[in-house]
């Protein structure tokens, strides 16, 4: 697989949107390696302490654009001039929580940030390679515990679910009215969104996210506050649905019609913790003695808490399964925040390597 990911990507150009966020940075590592250069579309990184300032992320750039999704001729341009081979669409407000806080850019961020990529790309005269990411809380959820498929309902409760489920509306959309698999030889694009969540790995600090408000309560020699403890997710390492990503793209560019649809990148099945689990094996990993707080409000905003995901259309149709369970991604996570000596590049490029030449 690590072959077909070299041969794929090695001296192509990647247009990747979101690359100075925590998922964006990881890739464009990923990106590099594999020999592609990649020309960045994103808002300067948030914080001083984020992971793209820590590896130096203009260095691993083409060249990196800072600009927002919402200015369409900049995006434009920037795309039509860099003829891309493959556009990787991860920009997005990403936080359930702020989108409570900032409904109105979560939605505007999220719906016409996508639509303004795909209109782009409808300027690009050679054929490209689509991926447009969106998340697992794309569907309606009932919380009965049962594993959603593609074809389930979209739907969300909060701004920021609805915002992504729109998203996968007007991916559609623009999937069926302008780059539709049966006029492939007219458009040349391929349209693909992939459906992950829940994902843990060294380098985020963003806020409202269990991981970084466990390390930040570390640093400060606090206790850690859980909101939640009984909530359920499917956790999974960063480098899980990034390779799933790379490996889709790769599978799109040798067959654009077949893979022109929707994918769940998830975990396997029974393979969920909790909240306070994953904080109890991140502690325990991370060799540092804390103790733990659970914060009961009724003030909270609505989270779901419960979301499972069926990925077996992406092991049928692309040959992919995860690498690894979930004990396995919270403990690489806190071994990466664990590690001071090290600078933030090597640890990753550490996982990636490691990653990659087991990927199968």
């Amino acid at each position: 697989m690590l072959e077909l990911l070299k041969n794929t990507f090695a001296n192509k150009r990647i247009f990747l949107t979101g690359h100075t966020g925590f998922k964006g940075a990881w890739m464009l590592q990923i990106l590099n390696w594999l020999g592609a250069d990649v020309k960045g579309y994103s808002l300067a990184p948030e914080k001083s302490k984020d992971l793209y300032n820590q590896i130096d992320g203009d260095k691993l750039c083409y060249s990196s654009i800072i600009c927002d999704l919402k200015d369409f001729h900049t995006l434009q341009g920037e795309m039509i001039r860099f003829e891309p081979h493959f556009v990787f669409h991860l920009a997005a407000q990403s936080l359930v929580r702020r989108s409570y806080e900032e409904p109105v850019e979560s939605f505007i961020v999220n719906t016409i940030g996508t639509s303004n990529v795909l209109q782009a790309m409808r300027g690009l005269e050679k054929p490209c390679v689509g991926l447009m990411i969106t998340t697992d809380k794309v569907y309606e959820n009932p919380e009965r515990g049962v594993p959603f498929k593609e074809e389930d309902k979209l739907g969300g409760y909060d701004p920021y679910s609805a915002s992504k489920a729109a998203a996968e509306i007007v991916i559609d959309s623009f999937r069926r009215s302008f780059f539709h698999p049966e006029k492939y030889d007219s458009h040349k694009k391929s349209i693909a969104s992939a459906r992950a969540g829940n994902v843990i790995g060294g380098g985020d600090y963003s806020d409202d996210r269990i991981i970084p408000d466990i390390v930040r309560a570390l640093e400060n020699e606090e206790h850690v506050v859980l909101r939640n403890p009984k909530s359920i997710r499917p956790w999974q390492h960063v480098l899980e649905p990034l390779g799933a990503y790379l490996l889709l793209a790769a599978k799109m560019n040798e067959d654009p019609l077949q893979h022109s649809t929707a994918y769940n990148f998830g975990p396997t099945a029974n393979d969920e913790k909790s909240v306070e689990e994953l904080t109890q094996i991140f502690l325990s990993a991370f060799g540092r003695e804390s103790h733990y707080e659970i914060y009961q409000s009724d003030k909270n905003p609505h989270e779901a808490k419960l979301l499972l995901l069926d990925s077996s259309k992406a092991e049928r149709e692309l040959v992919w399964r995860p690498q690894m369970d979930a004990a396995t991604a919270i403990n690489w996570t806190a071994e990466w925040y664990a590690d001071r000596a090290s600078k933030a590049e090597d640890k990753c490029m550490k996982q990636i390597e490691n990653y990659f030449s087991n990927f199968s």
